[in-house]
């Protein structure tokens, strides 16, 4: 009775009115919830948020190339061959996307999900890096649909942009996979 007592006292001089003490509260409860959902869920919020920030940036870019000079081209390269490089683009991505499923597309292995073996399926049995290909076409495709000089300068742009990107992926996925490798050797013996 005296330990309730005392926290009754000790209450008395608490101010429950006051903001602050709630929005404490609510820090204190929502960091442990946070960092236990997005450990249970990091890959997928990643893949949502890569998804709809390239949704973004594709409306960032349009509004790009609308806002500079339009240079006329051929019906024909305007277009046919603007709607082959686009096709061909998605194809690639569409394709990759198949091979390495929702996790592998969205940097699933660095949250230690991994397929059971390394996709070398097409198309990664034709290219190395199909899907940023594939994306940079689309820039080149719209480029030209749009008829925007500055189009093909941002697909240079792109295609530097996962080059520098692929600095940093390639060499993690190497090692994520060599590690597993010799993990799975170490257990068979």
């Amino acid at each position: 009775m005296t330990k309730f007592l005392k926290f009754v006292l000790f209450a008395s001089h608490v101010d429950w009115t006051k903001g602050s003490l709630y929005a404490a509260l609510a820090s204190i409860t929502a960091s442990p919830l946070l960092w236990n959902v997005v450990a249970r869920n990091g890959c997928t919020a990643l893949g949502v948020t890569i998804f709809v920030a390239g949704l973004y940036r594709e409306v960032l870019y349009k509004k790009a190339l609308h806002d500079q000079a339009q240079f006329h081209l051929p019906y024909g390269i305007q277009t046919v061959v603007a709607w082959i490089i686009f096709g061909a683009g998605n194809f690639l991505v569409f394709t990759s996307f198949i091979a390495l499923g929702f996790y592998g597309t969205y940097l699933g292995d660095h949250f230690g999900i991994l397929k059971e073996q390394r996709v070398t399926q097409f198309p990664f049995n034709v290219l190395d890096d199909p899907m940023y290909v594939g994306s940079t076409l689309c820039f080149v495709g719209a480029a030209l649909w749009y008829e925007r000089p500055v189009g093909l300068l941002v697909s240079l742009y792109v295609a530097f942009a996962y080059y520098v990107a692929l600095k940093f992926e390639k060499p993690f996925t190497n090692m994520v996979y060599e590690n597993r490798n010799r993990s799975a050797k170490s257990k068979r013996w």
